[in-house]
């Protein structure tokens, strides 16, 4: 008979970037760590729609009370996201990734940091990038580092951190799952944006604090000189941003996988190196953290089946030898409007609804 677990990571496996077997069971394990049974029982019971604790009571037949109370538990814990709306509290189911693996900051510990890593390197890292819509995409940090104008508002860096109300900042999960699996990175942790409603939820949860509208340019600019690449959710209203190197980052890691990361990622951008000008000097073999570039007789080469159009070779090159070039307006990308559509895209792709 099918335990509570396997309906479970069955459930999560339909929910937006999926949760596929394994045949270690370590994904079993990760469950077990996360939920009670009753949890699993009740999120498999739930929407990835906000609803009201009331309106699934009342669908269950359970007290409101007591859903309530553990739905609150629950977002807690970073099993259901929670909204506030007024006085009132709504939650939703939410995917592994993003969702519950980015929820147990300040939560995780080395047994379960570790079992993720497992789990990513045997399964999961391997499916996250098997549809045509992703999660994340690559954005520059600014318009000013793409030679074609214009830019869209969502594919500028701090255009986006500008129309925030609401700015949280929070430590890098990777970052943070990968220092307690032993491996730790030389980079900066604190740099992983949420916005609106999700950086309420961050806060309240006490995973991150809000900072102000400069002090998140200055903490982008900080993640530029580092070499990180700037990933905002894929849709046109951004409910994060993560700030990514390639030797942490789930997603990088994941797209370095696969032959043609540029197309997983949908970027609107790509390097063009000048080459009566490049000197060699390989600054932007060092900065590029999706190895999309070597240098081949004196001269750095982009394999534009790599690059992801993230700028960050642009930046520092000593001989401004590298530039930003857009897309024809035929190869264009148009994220979806709102992340619940991104979801949805990707539920439809994978053949979930």
């Amino acid at each position: 008979m099918e335990n509570i677990y396997e309906k479970l990571r069955a459930h999560l496996d339909d929910l937006a970037t999926g949760y596929p077997a394994t045949d270690s069971k370590v994904e079993i394990r990760l469950l077990e760590r996360l939920f009670s049974e009753q949890e699993a029982e009740l999120f498999l019971q739930l929407s990835p729609l906000l609803q009201k604790p009331a309106d699934v009571a009342k669908r269950l037949n359970r007290d409101p009370d007591e859903i309530s109370a553990m739905m609150e538990v629950m977002a807690q814990k970073g099993l259901l996201f929670r909204k506030r709306k007024g006085e009132q509290s709504l939650y939703s189911a939410v995917p592994y990734v993003v969702g519950i693996f980015e929820f147990q900051l300040g939560k995780m510990d080395e047994d379960f940091a570790r079992d993720h890593e497992e789990y990513f390197e045997t399964a999961f890292g391997r499916t996250i990038q098997s549809f045509k819509t992703p999660v994340l995409r690559t954005v520059p940090i600014n318009r000013q580092l793409v030679a074609d104008y214009p830019v869209a508002p969502y594919e500028d860096v701090l255009q986006i951190i500008e129309k925030q109300e609401k700015i949280a900042i929070a430590p890098c999960i990777c970052r943070s799952t990968k220092k307690l699996a032993g491996e730790e990175c030389d980079k900066s942790i604190e740099n992983c944006f949420s916005f609106g409603s999700h950086a309420e939820y961050y806060v309240e949860t006490g995973m991150g604090r809000y900072i102000s509208t400069e002090e998140a340019k200055a903490i982008v600019i900080k993640n530029e000189e580092e070499g990180l690449v700037m990933q905002p959710f894929n849709s046109q209203k951004v409910g994060g941003m993560c700030s990514c190197c390639g030797d942490c980052c789930g997603v990088l890691r994941s797209l370095k996988m696969h032959p043609s990361p540029a197309e997983m990622v949908q970027s609107n951008y790509f390097a063009r190196v000048d080459e009566a000008e490049c000197t060699g000097c390989e600054t932007c073999v060092e900065r590029c953290q999706i190895e999309a570039i070597e240098v081949v007789d004196g001269i750095s080469t982009i394999d534009l089946n790599r690059c992801l159009g993230c700028g960050l070779c642009v930046t520092t090159c000593p001989v401004d030898a590298i530039e930003l070039i857009k897309k024809p307006e035929d190869q264009l990308y148009e994220p979806p409007k709102t992340g619940a559509e991104t979801y949805i895209r990707i539920m439809q792709e994978r053949g979930k609804i």
